[in-house]
């Protein structure tokens, strides 16, 4: 009975923990003009996709292939294939992120993010609101900005 009472209270803290972090979906407090249901959205992207655009998690640090891409092209939402960022915008932030100075016009939206005890400015894709990441104003010149994006959240697009 102990073990039970013990497993029942370790689940509700961490619900309690889940839903304070921001464990809601990123499209919960808006509507956006790209939309799936929960069943098609696990079906369209990857399960770490999956976690990140949907849930908000955070990809581990210096896991994503994107930290390498060097080349002429353009950043898009993983989720819906909104160009979001110009490769000429992206710079090497040393966080283990893909990182970049300034957005495509309309390309995100951003919304305060009080979660794990500290202020945060979230990203997410304007057309579809799957989680990107989180901007900071310690970025470079011209901007000062640093919008530290999730890879698996972004599909990179060569250009032609």
């Amino acid at each position: 009975m102990e073990t039970s009472r013990r497993a029942l209270l370790v689940v509700a803290g961490l619900g309690t923990l889940t839903a304070a972090c921001g464990g809601a979906p990123a499209e919960a407090a808006q509507k956006f003009e790209f939309t799936r249901s929960d069943a098609e959205w696990r079906k369209r992207l990857s399960p770490a996709a999956y976690r990140v655009l949907r849930q908000g998690a955070t990809e581990y640090a210096f896991s994503s292939p994107l930290n390498n891409e060097h080349r002429a092209g353009t950043f898009a939402c993983a989720g819906c294939a909104l160009p979001l960022f110009n490769a000429a915008t992206k710079f090497d932030s040393g966080t283990g992120w893909p990182s970049f100075w300034q957005p495509l016009p309309n390309a995100v939206i951003t919304r305060a993010d009080n979660s794990l005890g500290m202020r945060r400015t979230e990203v997410l894709c304007r057309r579809c609101g799957g989680h990107l990441g989180h901007v900071f104003d310690d970025g470079p010149r011209p901007t000062g900005k640093r919008y530290c994006m999730n890879g698996v959240a972004l599909a990179f697009v060569p250009k032609a």
